[in-house]
């Protein structure tokens, strides 16, 4: 039987109707207003906002006036000084004093932005909405373009030819190129120009709704798609690759410096079961001088998979277990998802039920989704109260003697939905400014880490917390390091692995890592001697593995792999100077630890797409092997002279070379000039372990480092207890010369005798003069090795040492 319904409207073809598009159109207006400039079209209007730091916000907006709320992803920032309108018979043009200049079409509405010297950075930009209001923003393209940034996707450096989407999503299937979306969403998009100027430009999307960025589709424009409409844009100048990553960093913020133990490695898996395990891994690690500094507690530690729990089967005695831990040197970090068991007998359900903390429906009904421990409620962390209720509870791990926490599945992922996440219908209260889901899924992951961060620091008295997060946001790096989810042991995705990293380095992230070995499938001896190789010098250097697939301890394997193992792992502690200082600059600037080539090099077209390689800091250049059976590969060196890091062969640069690489050995170069401070091994970050730090110097080129120190554990960093000092090596007439200075000294800790070694030198100097500290100790040349090392004592201030000799090449 037919009824009404057969003829219900919404039944006839649409289809038309829907493909629609709306635009601007003829720009009738324009004023001054509080933000700075709006501008009034027949459809739509613009808000235009310049900020201090060579930025605009450009608004759509619909009405009279537009809503300038941000999302918690953008810090607060300072306008740029005045604003002047000029007008012309096509045009409006506004030009912000020093900074950038927006012109929009009087007839049309497109509209392009400049710099103060007139150079263009988005060119005819088209904006245009359908009948649901999901809006498009177009700009131009060409055959020199190149796009970095949009975070932790898969595929190659270089995202032009692709597209990608914005929602957070537990992906477990395998990480392949034609997925679009994983764990975080961060809508940086830099647009980099080869050949010429090789100028460069961000845009920010500041919507945690589904978005998307289409640089495939089109030969000549690339696309920005808000399924919500939401059309807030960030347009960063550059003009540099670096200029556009620092002024991003000013507008999300700059990561906070780690705990020194966080940096170490990281050994984990799903699961270690019980506390037997537990101790067992620990002192194994310290039996066979395997340097590590923290063990994972995966879900099995809790109590049905409750969170703010311990099984008190499985770990009986956890406080215990962790002051044996720690007097080896382990610290311990426990998995919290979001998800809290709905169990009227569990307190923290309760609690949260009975003041309103979880998610909710809009007609009131606590939003109940299925993951680890079953039917679960979720925290709304968009809740003031409801966050910083999270945050106090993790003091229960701190009165365990836990100082770090891991956070999982929250995209979030939900089991029972066709969507696998939250109903999009969920509405978060938001601060009294109410968001559903769907408008703001993707900060869910990020404002919980915020919370966990929040509430750690505030237990700790002092102490710096760390945390890890798979979901995330634009401004994740304020809170949290970052692991790329859950990979596979394929040889693909150690080599994918490396992209990924450096675009979240590009997009904010600096403390980011893959697992090593890969998490789900099956690991050969061969892929985690090669991965350990090349995540030993990550930011975030973690193993870890599934529960369905053998251990990946580095001894499972047999003494060849383990031995490969402890040897890079030994690097990275020795490393340990370089890297934090390395962590340091982040803070400071928002520069990225590893770095693509392109970042240091913008104008050598080789290194437009090279991902197989990277840079640790400026100096350090690794070129792991990717390949199963692989004793060799081809290297590309970037312009000036660069030494084998093992050997210290020397070698021109602006080049491929062929690199001999069996299993014991992944390629490893050094710029000559560099300067890497390193110090004795330890096994953990926090052992005492007698000798100096050593200065290696690379002659043959010019260079500087800035050598970070304070206490690695608290926050007096931010109120200026800390030393900063440059090292700088010059080379010229004859004269080599290493010189120290003090940028700021407000720690009292850290040694004042330095070891410098100065490699690269074809022979003994002819003199050799200190002045502003002391020799401690005969010097001594190496004529196998063509190093000159010399001991100095009270090298906290001040200092030069100079070499002198004959025929320097």
């Amino acid at each position: 039987m037919l009824t009404s319904e057969t003829i219900h409207p919404d039944r006839n073809d649409k289809r038309e109707e829907r493909a629609v598009v709306h635009r601007i159109g003829r720009v009738a207006r324009w004023e001054l207003a509080e933000e700075g400039v709006r501008l009034y079209g027949e459809k739509a209007n613009l808000s235009l906002t310049f900020l201090a730091d060579g930025a605009v916000r450009i608004r759509l907006f619909f009405g009279v006036a537009p809503d300038l709320a941000t999302t918690p992803a953008v810090l607060p920032q300072t306008k740029a000084g005045a604003v002047s309108l000029e007008e012309t018979a096509r045009e409006y043009r506004a030009v912000a004093a020093g900074g950038v200049a927006v012109a929009v079409d009087r007839e049309r509405g497109i509209f392009s932005v400049f710099r103060a010297n007139g150079e263009t950075l988005l060119a005819g930009v088209d904006l245009f909405w359908d009948r649901d209001r999901s809006a498009t923003l177009t700009a131009g393209m060409d055959e020199n373009s190149h796009f970095y940034g949009l975070g932790e996707k898969t595929g190659f450096l270089d995202k032009k030819g692709e597209r990608y989407e914005m929602w957070n999503s537990d992906v477990y299937e395998p990480h392949v190129p034609d997925i679009s979306a994983l764990y975080q969403s961060i809508p940086l998009l830099i647009h980099f120009r080869s050949g010429g100027t090789g100028a460069a430009y961000g845009v920010f999307l500041d919507d945690p709704g589904r978005a998307a960025f289409d640089m495939r589709t089109s030969p000549d424009r690339y696309a920005i798609q808000s399924e919500n409409g939401n059309l807030d844009l960030y347009v960063l100048e550059g003009p540099t690759l670096k200029d556009v990553v620092k002024r991003y960093a000013g507008l999300t913020g700059k990561p906070p410096m780690p705990p020194r133990w966080a940096i170490g490695y990281q050994q984990s898996r799903y699961s270690y079961m019980n506390e037997e395990e537990v101790l067992g891994i620990a002192r194994t690690m310290r039996e066979k001088r395997i340097p590590c500094d923290v063990i994972y507690l995966d879900i099995h530690y809790m109590d049905e998979y409750r969170v703010f729990t311990w099984d008190p089967e499985r770990f009986p005695d956890p406080k215990g277990m962790m002051r044996q831990l720690k007097e080896m040197g382990f610290r311990v970090v426990p998995i919290v998802d979001p998800g809290v068991k709905q169990d009227p007998k569990y307190p923290v359900y309760v609690e949260g039920v009975r003041e309103g903390y979880f998610c909710k429906k809009l007609e009131g009904e606590t939003f109940i989704g299925n993951v680890w421990p079953g039917p679960s409620a979720f925290t709304d962390y968009t809740d003031e109260r409801a966050a910083k209720w999270w945050g106090d509870l993790h003091q229960f791990y701190i009165d365990h003697g836990i100082e770090g926490i891991w956070n999982d599945m929250n995209e979030p992922s939900v089991f029972n939905t066709a969507s696998k996440t939250m109903d999009v219908d969920v509405v978060h209260a938001n601060g009294g400014r109410p968001k559903t889901h769907g408008e703001w899924h993707n900060l869910y992951g990020m404002l919980m880490s915020k919370a966990t961060y929040e509430g750690m620091a505030r237990g700790l008295g002092g102490e710096r917390p760390f945390v890890l997060t798979r979901a995330g946001y634009a401004g994740i790096q304020r809170y949290a390091a970052v692991w790329t989810g859950d990979n596979r042991s394929y040889w693909e995705h150690l080599a994918m692995s490396i992209p990924m990293v450096l675009n979240l380095g590009l997009s904010g992230v600096a403390f980011a890592g893959p697992d090593i070995g890969g998490f789900s499938h099956h690991a050969s001896g061969e892929l985690v001697a090669r991965w350990t190789q090349a995540g030993a010098l990550f930011p975030f250097c973690r193993n870890h593995s599934a529960i369905d697939t053998p251990h990946q301890e580095p001894w499972v394997y047999g003494e060849r792999v383990e031995a490969i193992c402890r040897e890079y792992l030994g690097l990275r502690y020795r490393l340990m100077p370089y890297l934090y200082s390395l962590f340091y600059e982040a803070t400071s600037t928002g520069l990225p630890i590893v770095r693509p080539l392109l970042l240091e090099y913008p104008e050598d077209a080789n290194v437009a797409n090279l991902c197989d390689q990277f840079l640790l800091g400026r100096d350090l250049l690794a070129a792991p092997i990717l390949r199963p059976g692989t004793t060799a590969r081809s290297v590309y060196l970037p312009e000036g002279v660069w030494l084998d890091f093992w050997t210290g062969e020397r070698l021109e640069g602006g080049r491929f070379v062929l690199a001999q690489a069996p299993l014991e050995v992944m390629p490893l170069y050094v710029r000559a000039g560099a300067i890497l401070p390193e110090q004795p091994l330890r096994q953990h970050a926090e052992e005492a372990v007698e000798g100096p730090t050593t200065l290696r110097v690379y002659a043959g080129g010019e260079g500087s480092f800035r050598l970070f120190e304070d206490d690695g554990r608290t926050f007096g960093y931010e109120s200026g207890r800390y030393r900063l000092r440059e090292f700088a090596w010059t080379e010229a007439d004859g004269e080599r010369t290493l010189s120290a200075s003090v940028v700021h000294d407000g720690y009292e800790g850290g040694a004042s005798e330095l070891r410098i070694a100065v490699g690269n030198l074809d022979r003994e100097p002819s003199s050799v003069q200190l002045s502003g500290a002391e020799e401690s100790g005969a010097r001594h040349y190496d004529a196998a090795k063509k190093v000159l090392t010399v001991s100095v004592r009270g090298a906290g201030g001040e200092f030069r040492l100079s070499l002198q000799e004959q025929g320097l090449r």
